[in-house]
């Protein structure tokens, strides 16, 4: 069976404009599909923000809004933002604990089977406008719409620190053999970067005759 690779971010806008089609694409084709969260680059490369150009933030704001309404996708900035960082001086924070707890959450969805569905869940709070969006009772909510139970996440969390960290590291080294950004998609070592790129795997995906039904 073919192999599909997500890799993804929680604090990537266009992760979020990306989610629904990536779980509609699991869904509708006969492929092995492997969901790779990854820490944002801002955790990634700690640096990047602070020698960026000045023009990335601002196109990307207009961009992720422009996206927003032209897929029809529900959109609006996180509160809180899901990395600690001054956006003025683009300085990341070392200690990010609200990233982390989502990350670990993300890899025991993952080993339930739900990993997808769990980040759908969360991708809708965090960037649908929804306020404290990390507290107890919208991931409890989240959890429950990928039809998890939040305990159990973090009971599995818990017991599984060493396999967590070396699963967020395998797939950050992963997904940097084909590129740095997400959302990435990997189709048996053929790459496809960008949510703007989704048209192309699925044309891939059609050429390749794997669309069930």
């Amino acid at each position: 069976m073919a192999r599909l690779d997500i890799y993804w971010s929680f604090r990537s806008p266009y992760s979020h404009l990306a989610i629904d089609r990536l779980v509609d694409i699991s869904r509708k084709f006969s492929v092995e599909t492997h969901f790779r969260p990854v820490r944002p680059l801002a955790m990634r490369e700690p640096d990047f923000f602070e020698r960026g150009r000045p023009q990335f933030l601002p196109y990307l704001f207009k961009d992720v809004l422009r996206e927003s309404e032209r897929l029809g996708v529900p959109f609006g900035f996180p509160r809180p933002d899901p990395i600690k960082m001054d956006m003025a001086s683009g300085k990341v924070d070392p200690d990010q604990p609200i990233l982390n707890g989502v990350m670990r959450l993300a890899i025991a969805a993952i080993a339930k089977g739900k990993g997808l569905e769990f980040a759908q869940a969360v991708s809708k709070r965090i960037w649908g406008g929804a306020e404290n969006w990390c507290d107890a009772g919208p991931m409890a909510e989240a959890a429950a719409e990928a039809g998890l139970d939040l305990a159990s996440l973090q009971d599995w969390a818990a017991s599984h620190e060493e396999e967590i960290r070396k699963t967020i590291t395998e797939s950050e080294a992963e997904q940097l053999k084909h590129h740095w950004g997400v959302p990435l998609m990997v189709l048996d070592e053929e790459p496809f970067f960008g949510q703007d790129r989704l048209d192309s795997l699925v044309w891939r995906l059609e050429k390749l005759g794997l669309r069930k039904g």
